[in-house]
């Protein structure tokens, strides 16, 4: 079968941008990416420069888009990619390209770095032996576990494109991992960092890291019950966590005005940035002005809906359920 490879070619010495360079070639039936890019560079042009090593989708280095979307190269059948006879391959997205499909991975790496992926144990424990864990316990990290740094949710990351500050989802399932772990017992003080600025909360829930994840660490959920864990841990003093309280109380109605069975969007907003946060309200001014003044401006006094009894009884279960 033959087939078309639009390879991303760049010399960070040479070239101001990447340019789009065409192979034609002969693909043994079965073939991978991987081994198709092997055969172009041994057999065509030896200059093609890619990440590659164990070739059995565990080490994670030939992470590299695919018709737009990261993929492991090694792991993606080259029929399952093929658009009329031809595929596309470029660098991961929201990184520095050094060369062809080769990436500056130093960002992914610090990005880890900051959320202290390993354990702190608590040292004023004696042990006659190692520190076990549970079934129960390691089902709940096991996820997080095989994460193996590929980079592939880092690539197609939403937030990371628009704000490069942002830990990651790779990150972020990183540091589940630890929180969730019995024997660590730093799990607040990790959750307090998480929940700062460019952390958990900034997360937009688009999908794309747990689409794009080879393996069952699957980002987004990580990244959900690390939000779980911090508002089980009472950590509100930032914006995520107060907008998370604010739908708790503006649609139950817990304090009078809130809320009647639906959002009360003037409440959500300031219960965000913090009732007694003078400058995080004033920030709101300029945005409710241009509400006010396209007539978007939602009713003072909140609507209260036919059935408000029943879901003011279903609040009230999950306010036992959380206990």
């Amino acid at each position: 079968m033959k087939a078309r490879f639009l390879i991303s070619r760049f010399d960070l010495q040479l070239d101001t941008t990447p340019r789009l360079q065409e192979y034609s070639v002969d693909v043994p039936k079965g073939s991978t990416v991987l081994e198709c890019l092997n055969i172009i560079k041994w057999t065509q042009d030896g200059t093609l420069t890619f990440r590659m090593s164990c070739r059995s989708a565990i080490c994670g280095s030939c992470a590299m888009r695919l018709n737009g979307h990261a993929k492991l190269a090694c792991k993606t059948q080259l029929s399952d990619v093929l658009i009329d006879g031809a595929v596309t391959v470029e660098p991961l997205g929201n990184f520095k390209v050094i060369k062809d499909l080769v990436v500056d991975m130093e960002p992914f790496w610090a990005s880890l770095k900051r959320v202290k992926p390993w354990l702190k144990p608590d040292e004023s424990v004696e042990y006659e032996r190692e520190r076990l864990q549970s079934i129960e316990g390691y089902k709940k990290i096991e996820d997080a576990s095989t994460c193996i740094l590929c980079a592939s949710c880092y690539s197609d990351c939403n937030v990371l494109s628009v704000d490069e500050r942002f830990l990651g989802p790779a990150t972020l399932a990183k540091a589940q991992r630890f929180v969730y772990d019995s024997r660590d017992c730093d799990a607040e003080e990790r959750l307090e960092y998480l929940g700062g600025a460019n952390g958990v909360w900034d997360c937009t829930h688009c999908a794309e890291c747990s689409t794009r994840c080879p393996t069952d660490a699957k980002p987004l959920e990580r990244i959900t019950e690390l939000k779980a864990a911090s508002m089980a841990h009472r950590i509100h003093g930032n914006n995520g966590a107060r907008h998370v309280l604010a739908f708790r109380e503006s649609i139950p109605g817990k304090y009078p005005g809130t809320g009647g069975g639906m959002i009360n969007e003037n409440y959500i907003p300031l219960r965000s940035v913090g009732i007694f946060n003078i400058s995080g309200l004033l920030d709101l001014i300029p945005v409710g002005l241009r509400m006010f003044m396209r007539g978007k401006q939602p009713p003072m006094m909140p609507h209260y809906i036919k059935k408000f009894p029943e879901i003011r009884k279903m609040f009230s279960r999950f306010k036992e359920y959380l206990k």
